[in-house]
């Protein structure tokens, strides 16, 4: 080997060392099957009870959930086993599922084993059940684009796709699948 194939040589060996120095230096990641935490809450509240009111002192909604964990910088709170009661006069309702999320425009998502109950007395429509519900909490609309079930007294509709305003209590079913009228 000439002089000059081993100064390159040198001169190659260093460079790759140079370059993979931060490699070696890094400690170790854990790789024992945990994931990183992407963020942290704020706080956690657990057997959370709140009441909200609107502007004029009216009272909006209440929600209790079993745990509560707000995301100030994210700009949401995450709720387990959440119940949410909207109030609008007399066409109040009360909605429930495994986990919900509620973001800071007061867009509330429901995920897993949603049931929405009309509190109105003797109305035509009781229940809305579905997997996946967005409710617009100032604006009282109610959506999905999940399959849905309602019922009622005397009726069960199944079907696709809702659009529900819950000041007018207007309820649309987009992809309507069957209904079925129970004697009265």
């Amino acid at each position: 080997m000439t002089i000059n194939r081993i100064a390159l040589l040198i001169i190659f060996s260093m460079i790759m060392g140079w370059l993979w120095y931060p490699y070696f230096t890094h400690p170790p990641s854990s790789e024992n099957g945990t994931s990183d935490v992407i963020a942290k809450p704020d706080y956690i509240a657990t057997q959370l009870q709140q009441t909200i009111y609107d502007e004029t002192g009216i009272r909006s909604h209440t929600v209790t959930a079993d745990k509560m964990e707000l995301y100030q910088e994210l700009g949401f709170s995450h709720f387990e086993a959440p119940i949410f009661t909207l109030y609008n006069g007399p066409k109040n309702w009360k909605i429930t599922a495994t986990e919900a999320t509620l973001y800071e425009n007061n867009i509330l998502i429901l995920e897993g084993n949603v049931v929405a109950q009309n509190l109105t007395d003797k109305a035509m429509i009781t229940h809305i059940n579905a997997d996946h519900i967005r409710v617009e909490i100032i604006n009282k609309l109610m959506q999905s684009e999940q399959p849905v079930e309602i019922t009622g007294p005397d009726l069960l509709i199944t079907g696709k796709g809702l659009h529900a305003d819950l000041n007018t209590d207007v309820i649309e079913l987009i992809n309507h699948t069957r209904t079925i009228y129970y004697d009265q």
